[in-house]
């Protein structure tokens, strides 16, 4: 999410779409945009499998197998690598990890306090069996051995360290549990009677905003379960089961908007997989307009809405594209790598027209289409 360093007076005019921090300028949102299997919903799902073994790792036992399915071009057998730099109250993170589908491999997390790297462990398991000669530790974690005893080949060092009250480890769960939300609904999203409760007002607004017609909502528990009651101003009297009598783009946006005014309030990260669906452009660009207009709250998401590439809106380097190479793989790249692309050019047309690869290439030629008839 880091921003280019864009000097033109279209990129100046939207500098709300970043913020600063530790004097880096970085962005609020980045859209990912790619043809049908691409792999643009990939990167989405690999942050999750990422940040879901942070999770869920140290509940493992030795039979789980890991909830990732390998690049199956890669050849058999080899590791699969994550990677990811993350901020934590204004000091950068480095944690990576490699994995097979059965056993974690390497695993290390550095840190920058006082803007100089410092390692917080380091964890090779080809080195082994040895304990101490799997883990190479520094003094942020207390009593590591410990820790490093009850972690198995199943399980991130990260994960067992923070089930184990060890702080570095915390607050790097805590960040991916309570920061970094992977969708809008289910993953570590939060649940929708107390979002509810303490946005109702709001949310009334954003229904209103989105020419909805619902003057008020309620949220009860029956059997278990969350029903909400929606009521309408053409006859307040009368209410509508949520789930069944509104429109799925109603209840997309109501779900979607519960977490995002959460996000924003909070600064949080959010990540979204074809935010489009159900929703009009309209909707979609408040959405974009709501992090812009936040402090720092950021948002990843993928899309086939061109609508969205509008250079007065959206800056270069806040457009992904993902393309399939020929051997299967995903290639993402910006449109900032475009040196050529000025921001005066229409976006949305030179990408339809393939300029910049991503998307689907069809024989549309009258012989082609009387063959399949």
């Amino acid at each position: 999410m880091q921003a280019a360093n864009l000097q033109t007076k279209e990129s100046k005019e939207l500098l709300g779409n970043t913020f600063v921090c530790n004097d880096e300028r970085i962005l609020k949102t980045v859209a990912i945009y790619g043809a049908n299997a691409s792999g643009k919903s990939n990167v989405i799902k690999a942050i999750r499998a990422c940040v879901q073994m942070i999770f869920e790792s140290h509940n493992y036992n030795e039979n789980t197998v890991f909830a990732f399915i390998p690049f199956k071009f890669g050849g058999v057998g080899k590791p699969s690598k994550f990677y990811i730099r993350f901020m934590i109250d204004g000091v950068e993170y480095e944690y990576s990890f490699t994995l097979t589908n059965t056993e974690i491999i390497t695993e290390e997390l550095y840190f920058y306090p006082m803007g100089r790297r410092k390692l917080v462990f380091a964890r090779d398991e080809r080195k082994g069996p040895d304990k101490k000669e799997i883990y190479e530790f520094r003094t942020a974690i207390r009593r590591p051995m410990d820790v490093a005893a009850n972690t198995s080949k199943k399980t991130l060092f990260v994960s067992r360290a923070s089930q184990m009250d060890r702080e570095v480890a915390k607050d790097v769960f805590r960040y991916f549990n309570e920061r970094f939300i992977l969708n809008y609904l289910g993953y570590n999203s939060y649940s929708i009677e107390p979002l509810l409760n303490s946005n109702k007002d709001l949310i009334l607004k954003v229904l209103k905003i989105a020419d909805s017609d619902i003057i008020d909502i309620r949220s009860q528990h029956e059997l278990g379960e969350v029903k909400i009651t929606t009521f309408h101003r053409n006859n307040p009297e009368v209410p509508f089961d949520f789930y069944s009598e509104e429109s799925s783009g109603t209840q997309e946006f109501f779900h979607m908007m519960l977490t995002i005014l959460n996000i924003i309030r909070g600064n949080k990260v959010l990540l979204i997989d074809e935010i489009s669906s159900g929703l009009h452009v309209k909707l979609v660009e408040y959405i974009l307009n709501l992090f812009h207009q936040s402090e720092s709250a950021q948002l990843i998401f993928s899309t086939h809405n061109t609508n969205l590439l509008n250079m007065k809106k959206i800056r270069k380097d806040q457009v992904y594209f993902v393309n399939k190479r020929a051997d299967g793989s995903s290639d993402l790249y910006s449109l900032f790598d475009y040196k050529d692309f000025r921001e005066t050019m229409d976006a949305e047309k030179a990408y339809l027209q393939g300029r910049f690869d991503a998307i689907p290439y069809i024989d549309e030629s009258s012989d082609n289409l009387n063959e399949l008839i």
